[in-house]
């Protein structure tokens, strides 16, 4: 009997673990896309999903634009369905997941900063200010000239690269390198003192 309970139970936590994951919306539902029927069919893209839909929740509660989030996650779910274009839409899919909820992690200081620095550029006239979050994909919210943006962290031979739309970051040994604007020319920052 023991024996028989034993293996009961290991097969139990078996199907357990073995069990599909399940996206946010329901898999069965009439006029699913083809990326999300590729979601549906794919345990981490829907694990991804699920995982979005709570940042997305907790990022909603602390927006102060109620009106502007839906709209810009209804934007990034019609880029997301372009993924069927891609020469590998799995993978285009899992990125566009994984920069969504970074984003958001980041954005909404889901997360807490991991770290932060304050830089003098240009001659030690202008103030750069970085904070660093652990999202998913390790991010940089930089805030400079009274403009903020969001980067992405970006591999690096050394020090640590963040790269934004039209902005990059490059930090070494206490002085950074901004890219501040399309085709902008890079301003040299040191650290600013405590």
């Amino acid at each position: 009997m023991r024996h028989l309970l034993t293996s009961s139970f290991c097969l139990a936590l078996c199907a357990c673990s073995a069990a599909p994951s399940s996206p946010s919306f329901p898999c069965d539902a009439a006029g699913l896309s083809g990326i999300e029927t590729l979601i549906c069919q794919t345990p981490e893209l829907a694990q991804l999903d699920t995982q979005l839909e709570r940042v997305y929740a907790a990022a909603v509660a602390e927006s102060k634009e109620s009106d502007i989030l839906p709209a810009y996650q209804r934007g990034w779910i019609k880029g997301r369905n372009d993924c069927w274009k891609s020469d590998d839409p799995q993978g285009c899919v899992r990125e566009s997941y994984r920069t969504r909820i970074s984003e958001l992690q980041a954005q909404y200081q889901l997360l807490p900063a991991s770290a932060s620095a304050d830089f003098l550029c240009g001659g030690g006239n202008e103030p750069l200010s970085v904070s660093f979050y652990p999202s998913l994909i390790p991010t940089a919210q930089v805030s400079f000239r009274q403009q903020s943006s969001l980067m992405f962290q970006q591999p690096a031979a050394s020090g640590s690269r963040y790269q934004g739309q039209n902005e990059s970051y490059w930090e070494h040994h206490g002085e950074a390198s901004l890219v501040w604007g399309f085709g902008a020319e890079p301003l040299t920052c040191v650290q600013a003192q405590p």
